[in-house]
């Protein structure tokens, strides 16, 4: 059996499959100048995102053109500074919305979709929507019909809890934007989490990530989701109960060649 033979750059060949920072080299002591540029713009990318406006009100719009009840609510997290600094507050609804919220609960759909600005706003403004438009579909092709999303402000993943628990929702789907990276600072995650109450932990929950341009694509994380949300309801859980077997279902559904 013949060997191939290793790249005569092998460092070239890694960079082309990821978008780590991979063999940059260095001038003296120090990275290429073309390196540390890159370095510096990417940063500088990720901090715009985290402080980006979160445009609820496009949101809001949007959403009910695809025909779902909207509600907007905040956490008790007053400003940018106050959600940075204390993440408690972005877990916990504002008096205000929470009565709003008390109005509505009882209609609640079976699943209660959340949409959350998260650590990156920015992520949010472009994605959630388009995300939305394509896992509508594939809840309905499980026979789950949620009516209502709330666009959330100021919001940490543990406030789907408390807006789910209140809306007597059996799961609660938050989209919120990701912590930015120095690669994507526009990533959009997905947190899945059966009888939503408040003081529930991580392990409770399954989670999508990484959904943006070069990542997972709305279609792909949509299949995901609701292949999870099905599943969830079913078994009556999620998080380290539930174990994510959706990529065996998503590449016999995806055509062959």
């Amino acid at each position: 059996m013949n060997t191939p033979a290793p790249p005569s750059r092998p460092l070239e060949a890694l960079r082309e499959l990821t978008p780590a920072r991979v063999g940059l080299g260095r001038s003296g002591p120090g990275m290429p100048t073309e390196a540390l540029l890159a370095f510096t713009l990417d940063h500088a990318r990720a901090r715009d995102a985290v402080h980006a406006a979160f445009d609820a009100k496009h949101l809001v719009d949007g959403l009910a053109g695809l025909g779902f009840e909207v509600s907007a609510v905040s956490s008790q997290a007053r400003d940018r500074r106050d959600y940075l600094r204390r993440p408690d507050l972005g877990r916990m609804l504002d008096s205000d919305s929470r009565r709003a919220l008390e109005t509505r609960g009882g209609g609640a759909s079976e699943i209660v979709i959340v949409i959350g600005d998260g650590l990156s706003p920015a992520a949010v403004n472009v994605h959630a929507l388009e995300l939305v438009r394509h896992l509508a579909p594939r809840l309905a092709e499980a026979g789950i019909q949620p009516r209502h999303v709330v666009v959330a402000s100021g919001a940490r993943v543990a406030l789907g809890d408390e807006i789910g628990a209140v809306l007597g929702a059996r799961m609660v789907v938050m989209l919120i934007g990701e912590r930015p990276g120095l690669s994507a600072p526009d990533s959009l995650g997905a947190y899945l989490t059966f009888a939503p109450r408040i003081g529930l932990t991580d392990e409770k929950r399954n989670c999508v990530s990484n959904v943006h341009g070069a990542g997972l694509s709305y279609d792909d994380a949509a299949f995901k989701i609701a292949w999870l949300v099905r599943e969830g309801v079913v078994r009556a859980v999620t998080g380290v109960a539930l174990k994510d077997e959706s990529g065996t279902a998503l590449i016999a559904a995806k055509p062959s060649d």
